[in-house]
């Protein structure tokens, strides 16, 4: 397919624009996606990091929305065994929050609202033992299920999956503006190539907004309201691989989480944003903000001063009118943007965990402009590297050992997690590997050059992996003079 004319033109490279590029690709279409930086650069790479249904959300009568998360994450535990981990949630009961009935209530209704699941279902537990480590002060709670994943690699492995079914994806190219003309959108790119389509499709994120204003002749939606999460991470705060679900005094709730072995990811914030959604930055008031939040139930309180690192990510949520910006709907909402002649659809909104929901839904909007496209499919094909025998990991993991016994266990489980059966792609005969550090070898960097778009180290060491939060700062450059000698 030559990318000078397609089916669908994609703008924007997150896990929404990587979910619709595969699902379409694999429906027989034409696809080019462009993103202007790299993969999941921007909001896709700055999540919670959860698979989940949004517990909290059934207080704003989300019931649809957390239906339908719920139901995904089933699904997505089971084309993603390799990416995506079951995970316990510990909520502490505290007398001046939300009665027991309540919350007993909402987690009975969040056991059945999806239907069947995997997972354990929900139970009260005494928090004097394993399931309160590194707490004080309270003694009951319950606890429930949901699900982690590396969100970056989550958007590379679709757009890896669309590539593999054809579509071309271009990174470090933006989007210049598009005309209507002759039945196709007349894209123009801003290396000055043009492009023509039969449909755009909008997932530019925060950007979804100004892709509509350079589109001649669309309707323009309300600007999407932009809320800022911010996360920090601290040197890890207590034993065990079970998460904790706080309750704040503002009816909010924050998460404590464990990540990547050394660290506790704490998040997230609800803040409304004006600045420049390529480069947010946390407040101090959010810093001060999650630290209490977590301080009335940690025995050792953490400070500004525990941080060791981090990130914040603009959600571009539909404008519903909610005052409070942690009210606003988490649910997606895909708008039409012409009455005739070729159609531009965009995205507002949605969760991580619905991602492939609202691809099929974007597509079957497509749909009567496309009317060659292929019925639905992604619910029953793995992400590339899913195919796990029996999808059991840990028999997976036992089988990379015996099979590349030069890797270490940290750095094996590393690429068993990422990789999934691809690992074979990436190590193949190896017998051993060039380290560049942190378990970084050679290997590993050229194939995700030459397979999954990276080109710098920053996309290897935060965006393809995390050994940025492991490696000094001599691997990095290490990583670096390597990629600029490979070119």
């Amino acid at each position: 397919m030559s990318p000078g004319e397609v089916d669908l033109l994609i703008i924007g490279g997150g896990v929404n624009g990587a979910g619709i590029a595969r699902d379409a690709a694999g429906r027989g279409l034409g696809v080019l996606l462009v993103e202007r930086d790299d993969l999941a650069a921007h909001t896709s790479s700055s999540s919670t990091k959860l698979i989940h249904g949004g517990l909290r959300y059934l207080e704003y009568y989300e019931f649809r929305l957390v239906r339908e998360a719920l139901a995904e994450r089933e699904v997505l535990l089971g084309l993603a065994p390799h990416l995506i981990k079951p995970m316990r949630f510990v909520m502490p009961l505290a007398e001046d929050m939300r009665p027991a009935w309540m919350i007993r209530t909402g987690l009975f209704l969040y056991d059945h609202i999806g239907g069947r699941t995997r997972l354990p279902k929900s139970e009260g537990v005494s928090l004097d033992g394993p399931w309160g480590a590194g707490l004080a002060g309270v003694e009951k709670g319950f606890v429930y299920s949901d699900a982690w994943v590396d969100d970056a690699r989550l958007v590379a492995l679709n757009a890896l999956g669309a590539a593999e079914r054809g579509a071309i994806i271009r990174t470090h190219t933006g989007f210049a503006g598009a005309r209507r003309e002759g039945g196709r959108w007349i894209a123009t790119l801003d290396d000055g190539t043009t492009v023509a389509a039969r449909a755009i499709v909008n997932t530019a994120g925060p950007w979804v907004g100004q892709v509509l204003g350079e589109l001649a002749g669309v309707h323009a939606e309300r600007p999407p309201r932009l809320v800022k999460g911010s996360h920090i991470l601290v040197r890890r705060l207590y034993e065990g691989e079970h998460a904790y679900i706080f309750q704040n005094d503002d009816k909010r709730i924050v998460f404590a989480i464990p990540y990547e072995r050394d660290f506790t990811l704490i998040g997230t914030t609800d803040k409304p944003y004006e600045g420049d959604p390529s480069a947010p930055r946390i407040d101090p008031d959010e810093i001060d903000y999650l630290c209490r939040a977590v301080n009335r139930y940690f025995a050792k309180p953490i400070g500004p001063d525990d941080m060791v690192g981090s990130y914040s990510g603009v959600r571009p949520l539909f404008d519903d009118g909610a005052e409070d910006a942690s009210a606003v709907t988490r649910d997606y909402v895909l708008t039409l943007g012409v009455e005739e002649g070729p159609q531009v659809l965009s995205a507002f909104g949605g969760k991580i965990t619905t991602y492939r929901r609202l691809a099929e839904h974007a597509l079957d909007k497509l749909k009567p402009f496309l009317p060659h496209m292929g019925p639905a499919w992604t619910a029953d094909e793995p992400l590339p590297g899913g195919d796990l025998p029996d999808g059991d990991f840990d028999a997976f993991l036992a089988d990379v050992r015996r099979r590349w016994p030069f890797l270490d266990a940290l750095t094996a489980g590393r690429m068993a997690h990422a990789y999934g059966t691809r690992i074979e792609r990436v190590l193949g005969d190896a017998t051993a590997i060039i380290d560049l550090g942190g378990g970084l070898s050679t290997r590993e960097v050229d194939y995700l050059v030459e397979r999954e778009w990276a080109r710098t180290a920053e996309d290897i060491l935060w965006r393809r992996t995390k050994l940025g939060l492991h490696v000094d700062e001599e691997t990095r450059r290490r990583v670096s003079d390597y990629l600029s000698n490979r070119r």
